[in-house]
């Protein structure tokens, strides 16, 4: 694929003080007390941005994009936001845990030309509607790109990870720690020798989508909309998935709300798909080990071929799944490659939620039934904890997508599920902007002390 260097927007520590209090996570993980986190981090924060607040007087001529508009307009007017002198790539260095394992992932940052899809550039989730004109609405207001998109190929050669090697020689401009203790280091690379180098190595390489499908797609919409041809280039950051710190965690599924369910008659429905192994347990200390064997004959399922899940739903006991009969794939999807069958998250779906539960594409898209549980801190004893309560119904536990599945269904032209994986730690936004056209004269002065969030 084609990539090129650029000339970022980034925020000037003259005026904001430390750049990191001024970047965000991605739009579609940041919930309400995020949000105002966020707000409260920094007047300047990206999250003004790339979701700000909504008010009840909003309409056409005042609203969250072109109040977006005014943000980059008068941030750009003050010197918070200012363009690198030269063209740059840049490596972005993520140091992070998960339990006691310490991981370091680095990408570099660079513009892709936009292709439609096949062409060089795979995805490997379904997107929807909703999103992808939220997303395009910003883009008209602003002309800007405040995100990247996270980019996968493949290097055993490790191109990339020498030249971040060498750049990390210097200070970053950009070293932060959020509130989930992930460090986020930017280095600008302006050595022309690693330049060429890098543009040289990925005209070669496909990519394969981990994250920002919807600003893909967006980008695309919006480019094709415009025909501006600085438009066909979009951000992005680019992990070899020879990464060693490349992590894909699960996304669990947490029923609620489903009328006259019960769990006993879904396990025995499940019986003729389903090798089904309790384990009972009677008190806390044996329930913290019924749910540790849970996991691990889940883990050795998974080594040896085969699909299994984690389940569930009160009663003094935890089961583990295992699918008897694949055969019974071919039966309920038919229209799918054998390799899309094989996967975990389309098995949960197909033999379970549509099949016995009445969960169809329709119902998942709108998670009327369904929460999604990432797989972080006590996110896991979380749900436990809501059965027990009676706030949910049951959970299912998968096991991480193996990114040797997300590459075959990506080449096989098939796409999953939305949240079949979570690539953690999340690629920030505000880290550096491309601007596609020219910042427009403010229409009237963004007065950021009108725009805090009072929760």
């Amino acid at each position: 694929m084609e990539i090129k260097p650029f000339r970022a927007l980034r925020f000037n520590p003259e005026v904001v003080g430390n750049p990191g209090t001024c970047i965000a996570p991605p739009y579609d993980v940041i919930d309400e007390q995020t949000q105002c986190d966020l707000y409260h981090a920094n007047p300047f924060n990206i999250v003004r941005a790339t979701k700000g607040l909504k008010y009840p007087e909003d309409n056409e001529e005042s609203n969250v994009y072109t109040r977006a508009a005014d943000y980059l307009k008068e941030a750009v007017h003050c010197r918070a936001l200012v363009y690198d002198p030269q063209e740059s790539l840049y490596g972005y260095v993520q140091d992070f845990h998960i339990g006691n394992r310490a991981y370091q992932r680095s990408g570099i940052i660079a513009l892709g030309r936009l292709e439609p899809f096949g062409k060089g550039i795979r995805p490997h989730e379904k997107t929807l509607d909703g999103p992808k004109a939220d997303r395009l609405n910003l883009m008209r207001a602003t002309a800007a790109q405040f995100g990247q998109i996270f980019m996968l190929y493949d290097d055993p050669a490790r191109t990339a990870e020498q030249i971040i090697a060498k750049a990390m020689e210097q200070p970053p401009v950009l070293d932060f720690t959020d509130k989930e203790n992930v460090r986020h280091r930017l280095y600008i690379i302006p050595q022309n020798e690693a330049i060429e180098t890098f543009v040289e190595m990925m005209r070669s390489k496909s990519g394969i989508i981990a994250d920002g499908h919807h600003r893909y797609e967006t980008a695309l919409n919006y480019w094709q909309e415009t025909r501006n041809p600085n438009a066909q280039w979009q951000m992005m950051t680019f992990v070899n998935t020879y990464n060693e710190g490349l992590v894909i965690q699960p996304t669990h599924r947490l029923l609620r709300g489903l009328p006259d369910f019960s769990a006993s008659a879904l396990l025995e429905k499940l019986s003729a798909d389903f090798e089904i192994q309790p384990l009972p347990f009677a008190d806390e200390n044996q329930r913290a080990e019924a749910s540790r064997q849970m996991f691990e004959k889940m883990k050795q399922a998974q080594s040896e071929g085969k699909t299994a899940f984690g389940f569930y739903a009160g009663e003094d006991a935890f089961h583990v799944l295992t699918l008897k009969n694949p055969e019974a794939m071919a039966q309920a999807a038919p229209h799918m490659s054998a390799v899309s069958r094989r996967l975990d998250v389309n098995v949960l779906h197909r033999l379970i939620f549509e099949k016995h539960l009445n969960i169809g594409d329709e119902k998942l898209a709108s998670q009327s039934h369904i929460d999604y549980i990432k797989d972080l801190g006590d996110a896991i004893e979380q749900s436990i904890r809501r059965i027990d309560a009676g706030d949910a119904q049951a959970v299912f536990f998968l096991n991480p997508t193996p990114m040797s599945h997300v590459r075959a269904v990506a080449e096989a032209g098939e796409k999953m599920p939305q949240k079949s994986t979570f690539f953690y730690p999340k690629v920030f936004s505000g880290l550096t902007i491309y601007v596609v056209g020219p910042v427009p004269q403010k229409r009237h002065r963004y007065d950021f002390l009108k725009q805090e969030c009072l929760r």
